[in-house]
């Protein structure tokens, strides 16, 4: 290939060796030596690529393997999942965490039959239309399954390529990002540049393009202790050429994490306990949850408020701290949750709960959910561990 690069091609950043090379280099290692085991690897079916997209965000592959076979037995395509009540989706997500993606999901789901007839559109333009679908997500899918020259720009690329470049732009800002996802879009321009001239469907070298980034991040390009031996694109990498790769990408600004202490009211009747339908919006959205409350005193003042009570007799702020279970420890990604259970056990629960819907503070809505169902119920992750050793 020529070294002069043909007009477009140019970068304040990349050279035209980089954009020559990077991408044939990148094609051919991953044929060999990438990720082809994933079930969401071997398709181009873009409902399988979305869900994978979606579910991998935030969080662990290992993870993800069981939840992804699981929601595709029970809606197996779009249209099943657009039609799904969403307490079977969120039910589905549970344990995921992120609520706000199966929300999203359920209505991307719904919008993809209202607007395009139950077919994803192939521009990664419109599928940022859609709700749920990032620059990134929408790239992957475009990419992978619709062959769309455009870049991915997921943490895994922003590793990369700030390492090939010696990116020394603060990625914790949107102007450096900005700038890194423009020398990204020029590798893959390289890309199709070559495939022009050797005559190779563009098309069937852009998935295994995109694959081969997400691989070469996740199993070579690691955060603290990149492989670089093995590294197809090791003899472009200037951090490497300067034994600097761990010094990028530079982020300064650091995670603040809050935290929160949660007291969980758990009515008990025996057979079943009361799980409240959680709004849409905060932590658990969506999901079944014992009612939540700020302190104690606060849970003390809704059960009078409400005339609930355990055994008709009204309960004190030191009566209900007696009854608390050990707090539970819940790591999320900018807070810690403390949780703490109180069980009570609650007689007459039929009239406690129509007594409580007429009550003047906030109704008692949710549902009495059988110890039997729990395991199947849209718990949050550490709500369902807790009952499994409490009930079950």
């Amino acid at each position: 290939m020529s070294h002069t690069p043909p007009d477009g091609l140019t970068s304040n950043l990349t050279t035209w060796r980089q954009v020559a090379e990077f991408g044939p280099a990148l094609v051919a290692w991953q044929a060999v030596h990438g990720r082809h085991h994933l079930p969401w690897q071997r398709t181009r079916e873009p409902y399988h690529v979305w869900l994978s997209e979606i579910m991998l965000q935030q969080t662990q592959v290992t993870t993800v393997l069981d939840y992804f076979e699981r929601f595709l037995q029970a809606l197996p395509n779009v249209q099943a999942l657009a039609a799904a009540p969403q307490a079977q989706v969120m039910t589905l997500w549970a344990g995921l965490g992120y609520y706000s993606r199966a929300r999203n999901l359920h209505a991307c789901a719904q919008d993809v039959v209202r607007r395009f007839e139950g077919q994803f559109p192939s521009t990664a333009q419109q599928l940022e239309t859609l709700p749920g679908i990032g620059p990134s997500t929408a790239a992957a899918i475009a990419s992978f399954c619709f062959g769309e020259p455009i870049s991915i720009y997921d943490g895994n690329v922003k590793r990369v390529l700030s390492r090939v470049l010696a990116f020394d732009g603060d990625l914790s800002g949107s102007a450096a990002n900005k700038q890194l996802l423009a020398e990204a879009q020029v590798l893959v321009t390289g890309l199709s540049l070559h495939a022009e001239r050797s005559g190779s469907p563009l098309h069937e070298a852009m998935p295994r393009y995109t694959q081969g980034l997400m691989d070469l991040g996740a199993t070579v390009c690691h955060l603290k202790a990149p492989v670089c031996e093995r590294c197809p694109v090791v003899h472009n990498c200037n951090a490497h050429a300067v034994d600097a790769a761990t010094d990028y990408p530079v982020k300064t600004k650091r995670l603040k994490r809050t935290s929160e202490r949660w007291y969980l009211l758990c009515l008990d009747r025996g057979d079943a306990v009361w799980l409240q339908q959680r709004g849409n919006a905060g932590i658990w959205g969506g999901l079944q949850a014992p009612l939540v409350f700020v302190s104690i005193d606060d849970m003390a003042l809704w059960l009078s408020a409400n005339h609930v009570a355990a055994a008709h007799q009204t309960l004190s702020v030191d009566d209900l701290s007696a009854l608390a279970q050990p707090t539970i420890k819940h790591q999320l990604t900018h807070k810690e949750l403390f949780l703490t259970p109180v069980v009570l056990r609650v007689n007459s629960p039929q009239d406690n709960q129509d007594q409580a819907k007429s009550g003047h503070d906030k109704p008692f809505e949710g549902a009495w959910v059988l110890k039997s169902q729990l395991a199947s119920a849209a718990l949050p992750a550490p709500i369902k561990k807790w009952c499994a050793t409490q009930f079950l």
